[in-house]
């Protein structure tokens, strides 16, 4: 999928919603346990539910590859349901993976053209022979992860080197490597007040922005600091809309839920 297929989508449904997929057999439904595959039974009946208020989803690798085999089918089951069936929403890996050479290559093979994925999120620490390899790949997009929301980031990526925060630093190395205009990037919610300075180093690029809701980050925030002119946000909800219920009509409430955040997103695009 190419930036501008992913904008005309967002100005057709008057969202810029990312819906995680971050499945965890010990919150989802009980009556979904006795399914021969509950993980692919949950997702669609939130992908079916919910796929008129969003325009991406992002189911994170983890809460797939903890199943094992079952896990990763479930996986594959639902990026092949979400091609068939909405081939308009963008799709996210979240993978955070990165290693150097043929590594990355293979990763991004499998994620790219296996699963047919169209983005997977990667770790900038191994630099430019890390991420390269992802950005080869034509109307395919690496998501890298620049400003996190999590209290660990706080840790190295705003520690200042040589006068400047590293989460700066990763931001302008990588404007300088190859294929460089299929990066999209990581930056947290709950670090609104950081996308000013962000926007001045990249003030095109798209970024995927997590901790929206259960985390506490502010949408309005992330908007008035954050959003570009062809919009440049992905707001991503998990827990808040997936897990909204537990009873046999979670897919209804979370609808409910992630039309909540889309009627937030509308009233913003339309001033």
């Amino acid at each position: 999928m190419t930036t501008k297929q992913l904008v005309t989508q967002i100005n057709k449904k008057n969202s810029f919603l990312c819906i995680g997929l971050d499945v965890d057999l010990n919150k989802i439904p009980q009556h979904l346990l006795n399914l021969e595959d509950p993980i692919f039974e949950f997702n669609k009946a939130i992908i079916d539910a919910t796929h008129h208020l969003c325009v991406a989803y992002k189911p994170n690798t983890a809460f797939y590859e903890a199943y094992g085999l079952k896990g990763w089918k479930s996986l594959e089951k639902t990026i092949n349901y979400l091609n068939k069936n909405f081939p308009e929403i963008f799709t996210i890996a979240d993978a955070k993976r990165g290693d150097i050479g043929n590594t990355s290559t293979m990763y991004a093979k499998a994620f790219f053209e296996d699963l047919a994925f169209d983005s997977v999120t990667v770790a900038p620490y191994m630099g430019k022979d890390s991420v390269e390899p992802f950005l080869a790949f034509k109307n395919k997009h690496t998501i890298m992860l620049a400003l996190t929301s999590n209290q660990g980031a706080f840790d190295f990526q705003t520690k200042t080197v040589d006068g400047k925060e590293l989460y700066k630093q990763v931001l302008e190395t990588s404007k300088s490597w190859k294929n460089s205009e299929n990066l999209m990037y990581v930056v947290g919610a709950t670090k609104a007040e950081y996308f000013s300075e962000i926007r001045k180093i990249i003030p095109d690029s798209f970024l995927l922005v997590p901790g929206v809701g259960a985390q506490g980050g502010n949408l309005q925030d992330v908007c008035k600091y954050g959003m570009t002119d062809t919009i440049g946000l992905l707001i991503n909800s998990s827990r808040g809309i997936i897990y909204a219920s537990k009873d046999e009509n979670f897919a209804t409430v979370a609808a409910i839920k992630a039309e909540e955040l889309q009627k937030q997103m509308q009233i913003i695009l339309n001033k």
